[in-house]
C-alpha cells in the first residue's frame, strides 16, 4: 500500500477538513442537544409523561449500538478499497436528508420521530469516522494536536452560526401558532450542513490506494480477513488498548451530559427554547476556545496530561451541576463546562491520531467510533433510568461522576511515548 505524500497538506486542504467540523456541528447542536431532544420530550412524547425521557435515551443509546457494530466494517471498507471520501459524501446526503425530514415529526409520532433521528444519529456518527480518519494523512504526529483543536475549534463556531440562524425559528417555543416554524428550525439545520460540508467536498483528497485483493478473495472477505488482522495486532498495542477502555468509561459520561444538558436545563430549570439557544451560544464560545487552547497545550505538555486536566474538571464540573439551582449559576457553569468538553474532544481524537499506525487509520479510528458508541449506550441509559427512579435529574447527574473517576484512573496507566512509538513501528 503506498504512503501518504510528504507533509504537510496544502492549506486549502487543511481547512476544508475542518470546514466538515464546522457543518457537522450544526446537528449535535440543534437536533441531538438544543432543539429536537427536548422538542421530543416535550411536543411529540409530551403525552407519555415521566416516561418521555425514558424513550429518548433508550432511542438515543439503540442508534449508537448500530454505529458501533457498523464502524469497524466500514473502517475497514474504507482502507481496503480507499473510499473514505466517498462514504463521507453518502454518510452526509443521508443524514442531511432524514434531518430535513424530521420536520414531519409531530405530536404523538414518536415511533417516527425516533426512526428519524436514530437514522440521521448514525449517519452523522459514521460521517464523523470517516472524516476523522483523513487525520493521519493531513499532517505529521506533532502536529494533530493542533490541526485537531482547530476543526473542533471551528466546529464551535459553526455550532453558533447553526444556533443564530435557527433562533428565530425557535424562540416562540412549544406553543401551537410556532410550531411549524419550531419544525423549520430542523430544516435549516440540515441544509446548513450541506452547505457548510460543500468545501470538504470539494478540496480533501483521498490519499490512499486501494489494497490488492488476492485472487479468488471477495472484497467481503477481505475486509473480514483484515478486522481479525487488526483485532489481532492490537494485542502489539498496550496504551491503545487501555486508552479504548478508559475512553470508553469517560467518554460515557461526556456524551450523556451533552445529550441530557438541554433536557436538564428545560425540565428542572425551566429554561424556554429561547433561553437554550442563548445559553448554548455562550458556551460555544468557550468551547470552541478550549479545543483550540488545549490542543496547542497538548502539542507542548502531552495528549494524555492534557485529558487528565479535563477529567478531573469534570468530575467537580458534574457535582456543580447537580447543586445548580438559578439560570446565572447555570450559565457559569456551561461556560466552564464548555471548555472542559472542547478541549477534551479534540485532544481525544489527537491522542488516537498518536497512536494509529499510517495505512490503518480507517480501521482504527472506526474501533475508535465503536469505543465511542459503546459508551455512548450505558450512560444514557443509566440516566434516564434513576430520573425514572427517583423522579429527579440530579440524582441522574450525579450518577455520571463514578464513570469519570473509573476512567481517570484507568486513563493514568496510559504512555504517550510508548504508544505512540509503537505506532511507528
Amino acid at each position: 500500500m503506498s504512503q501518504p505524500p510528504p507533509f504537510p497538506a496544502p492549506r486549502r486542504e487543511l481547512w476544508a477538513w475542518c470546514c466538515y467540523d464546522f457543518a457537522n456541528s450544526s446537528f449535535t447542536t440543534l437536533v441531538v442537544t438544543v432543539a429536537y431532544s427536548v422538542y421530543f420530550i416535550q411536543v411529540v412524547a409530551g403525552d407519555a409523561g415521566g416516561a418521555a425521557e425514558r424513550l429518548w435515551f433508550w432511542g438515543y443509546s439503540a442508534s449508537m449500538l448500530v454505529v458501533a457494530l457498523l464502524s469497524p466494517v466500514l473502517g475497514a471498507l474504507a482502507d481496503a478499497r480507499a473510499i473514505k471520501r466517498q462514504l463521507l459524501l453518502v454518510s452526509t446526503v443521508l443524514c442531511v436528508g432524514c434531518t430535513a425530514a424530521l420536520f414531519f415529526v409531530t405530536k404523538g409520532d414518536i415511533g417516527l420521530g425516533l426512526l428519524l433521528f436514530g437514522l440521521a444519529n448514525i449517519c452523522f456518527d459514521l460521517g464523523f469516522v470517516f472524516c476523522s480518519a483523513f487525520l493521519v494523512e493531513l499532517v505529521p504526529p506533532q502536529q494533530m494536536g493542533r490541526l485537531s483543536g482547530y476543526g473542533w475549534g471551528f466546529g464551535y463556531v459553526g455550532g453558533l452560526v447553526s444556533l443564530a440562524l435557527a433562533y428565530p425559528f425557535i424562540k416562540g417555543g412549544f406553543d401551537d401558532a410556532n410550531l411549524v416554524s419550531y419544525r423549520l428550525s430542523f430544516v435549516v439545520t440540515a441544509v446548513f450542513f450541506l452547505l457548510a460540508a460543500l468545501p470538504t467536498f470539494l478540496f480533501l483528497q483521498e490519499r490512499a490506494q486501494p489494497r490488492p485483493v488476492s485472487p479468488g478473495v471477495t472484497v467481503v472477505g477481505a475486509v473480514i480477513a483484515q478486522l481479525r488482522e487488526t483485532l489481532g495486532q492490537l494485542r502489539r498495542y498496550r496504551d491503545l488498548r487501555r486508552y479504548f477502555v478508559a475512553y470508553l468509561i469517560y467518554s460515557d459520561a461526556i456524551n450523556t451530559v451533552i445529550v441530557a444538558s438541554a433536557i436538564f436545563a428545560n425540565k428542572v430549570l425551566d429554561f424556554t427554547p429561547g433561553d437554550l439557544i442563548i445559553y448554548f451560544l455562550v458556551t460555544q464560545i468557550t468551547a470552541g476556545l478550549g479545543s483550540v487552547g488545549f490542543g496547542v497545550v497538548a502539542d507542548r505538555i502531552g495528549a494524555t496530561r492534557t485529558i487528565t486536566i479535563t477529567l478531573v474538571s469534570w468530575v467537580g464540573l458534574v457535582i456543580a451541576a447537580a447543586a445548580v439551582q438559578t439560570h446565572t449559576q447555570f450559565y457559569l457553569l456551561g461556560l466552564a463546562a464548555g471548555a472542559a468538553l472542547g478541549a477534551n474532544q479534540a485532544v481525544s481524537r489527537t491522542l488516537l491520531g498518536q497512536f494509529t499506525p499510517v495505512g490503518r487509520q480507517g480501521e482504527f479510528f472506526g474501533f475508535f467510533s465503536v469505543v465511542g458508541k459503546f459508551a455512548a449506550i450505558m450512560g444514557p441509559i443509566v440516566y434516564g433510568e434513576v430520573t425514572a427512579w427517583t423522579g429527579s435529574q440530579r440524582w441522574a447527574v450525579l450518577s455520571m461522576v463514578p464513570f469519570f473517576l473509573a476512567g481517570l484512573v484507568v486513563f493514568s496507566g496510559v504512555n504517550e511515548s510508548r504508544g505512540i512509538a509503537a505506532a511507528k513501528e
